[in-house]
């Protein structure tokens, strides 16, 4: 599996998905997927700023509300060929490594770094930017 350096990487986010509907047992089956089914403005324009090679953590809503896994960005934003809409991208993710063990909201909530976060105060946007700090907070909290 690819290793993400993370030194070189300019942007960090997350990446929220209802693991009944795609998971990270899924990406990592699969390896690399198109991450679509984004239609939130916010979440869009995250997603316009994702760069290759930068590091995504797949975090499982629903029950589980959790960060499960890291993937990379393989290729930036592009026109979702699925939608007839100019305005809807995709990127597409690889599969890097599954965390230690999940690191749950609770967890991260809990935390000063994430006080500001969209993450905590907007629930509802599946695009989070993430910066080194925070990153580290939930690397170390899946005890990597």
């Amino acid at each position: 599996m690819m290793r993400l350096r993370r030194r070189s990487m300019p942007a960090m986010w997350l990446l929220k998905t209802e693991p009944s509907t795609y998971s990270y047992d899924d990406l990592e089956r699969e390896g690399r997927t198109v991450w679509d089914g984004v239609a939130n403005a916010a979440a869009l324009k995250h997603m316009r700023a994702m760069k290759v090679d930068e590091g995504a953590i797949i975090y499982h809503t629903g029950a589980e509300k959790a960060a499960v896994g890291i993937a990379r960005v393989v290729r930036a934003a592009y026109a979702d060929p699925e939608q007839d809409d100019p305005r809807r991208i995709v990127v597409d993710v690889a599969a890097v490594r599954r965390l230690k063990q999940p690191v749950p909201l609770t967890l991260l909530k809990a935390s000063r770094l994430f006080a500001a976060s969209p993450l905590v105060r907007q629930g509802r946007l599946s695009v989070v930017p993430l910066d080194r700090a925070q990153w580290e907070a939930i690397e170390k909290g899946a005890g990597l």
